[in-house]
């Protein structure tokens, strides 16, 4: 196997991930809320096998002090990938911070941002380096 079908195997799963939100975004087209594909997404990847957690809390700590203060993951799957989905015209700096403050706090190695809210789907794929803690775009060669 040579160097860049072994990068494409070791990030198939973005590749998976992005096909079943397609066939959502085909199905239900832009203009619903962002919990209706959060459902479906949730739904299909179950299907195909995954571990699907939807809404998960995640909790604010200042030291060992826990906060009261509780944010919400959209999806994550198989306590590795966090996706934050969204349903918006178009996708900001400010999502994308959002989805590594996420990645940050819960040490995930793995991102995904899928938005459903434009003409066709938009999804970007993150890894967090576990050397050095900073988040990459990952694209598949």
């Amino acid at each position: 196997m040579n160097l860049i079908e072994e990068h494409n195997k070791c990030y198939g799963f973005f590749h998976e991930i992005t096909g079943e939100a397609m066939r959502v975004h085909r199905k239900y087209h832009s203009g619903l809320l962002e919990s209706a594909y959060e459902a479906a997404l949730k739904y299909l990847l179950e299907q195909k096998g995954y571990n699907v957690e939807r809404q998960v809390n995640l909790p604010m700590y200042w030291d060992d002090v826990q906060l009261d203060q509780t944010y919400r993951m959209d999806l994550v799957v198989n306590d590795e990938i966090i996706l934050e989905l969204k349903a918006v015209k178009f996708v900001d700096k400010e999502h994308r911070r959002q989805l590594f403050n996420y990645m940050h706090l819960t040490h995930t190695r793995f991102g995904m941002l899928i938005n459903f809210g434009g003409d066709s789907l938009f999804s970007e794929w993150y890894e967090r380096r576990p050397d050095t803690g900073e988040i990459e775009k990952v694209k598949l060669l």
